[in-house]
């Protein structure tokens, strides 16, 4: 599976730098790149294009104005200098805001988020899934088996985690990088730097506090707006 990308971005410089990222990603195929928006319709019109890198600033239309004036465009992340502009980013459902100048690595996380987004949409299950619903954890001299359904929620304590379930706590010698690195994306999500949280068992959300269970869960206030777009997508019933 590979998803067919275009870059519109007006900086030769901010292109050649995507087209490298977008190589050296197995499941990305470059299949165009456009100057401004107005050339990038000629790429949609006819094309299948799963994912469009777009930038802000530039001339004759904004990459803020093409987003509110095209009534269908494929999955956007955003790629710009200004930070500002994210809030109108997030509230015209892009997937992802990317600062220029920003890392492989964290290009590789607004990517994969796409991938993710894209196998939902057209009901495929992920390779590493393979239909597991459980993982194992070693726990008190024993090796446990935790259920995904059954773990309410993560929390990092200095060099342990806590794996908060709906019948026990349990302390493991685990960072919460390590456990958020296996548990599949669809359904856990880290909502701040100390917690991951299962997007299932989700009760009400109240400003920064997410109710799991009996416990209220912080959501950090640098990841709130993209928390949000991940747990509501669409799912959420407007009149």
């Amino acid at each position: 599976m590979k998803l067919n990308c275009i870059i519109v971005d007006d900086e030769p410089p901010a292109r050649k730098v995507l087209s490298e990222y977008i190589e050296d990603t197995d499941f990305l195929q470059l299949t165009g790149k456009a100057e401004n928006p107005l050339k990038a319709d000629n790429l949609l019109t006819g094309n299948q294009v799963d994912l469009m890198f777009l930038d802000i600033n530039m001339p004759k239309l904004s990459g803020i104005e093409f987003l509110r004036t095209s009534a269908s465009l494929p999955m956007t992340i955003i790629t710009t200098a200004y930070a500002a502009y994210a809030i109108d980013g997030f509230n015209l459902n892009v997937l992802d805001y990317l600062v220029k100048p920003f890392s492989f690595e964290r290009f590789l996380k607004a990517v994969n988020k796409a991938k993710e987004q894209y196998l939902l949409k057209n009901q495929l299950t992920p390779p590493a899934a393979s239909g597991d619903n459980y993982f194992f954890v070693k726990y008190d001299g024993k090796i446990e088996k935790i259920l995904y359904d059954e773990l309410l929620y993560v929390e990092a304590m200095l060099n342990y985690v806590l794996l908060h379930t709906e019948s026990r706590k349990l302390i493991v010698y685990l960072t919460i990088k390590s456990i958020l690195d296996q548990l599949p994306a669809n359904l856990f999500l880290k909502v701040h730097k100390s917690y991951i949280i299962n997007i299932g068992k989700i009760k009400s959300i109240d400003k920064n506090e997410i109710m799991i269970g009996n416990a209220s869960v912080p959501v950090s206030q640098a990841l709130y707006e993209t928390v949000l777009k991940d747990i509501l997508k669409d799912k959420m019933i407007k009149r």
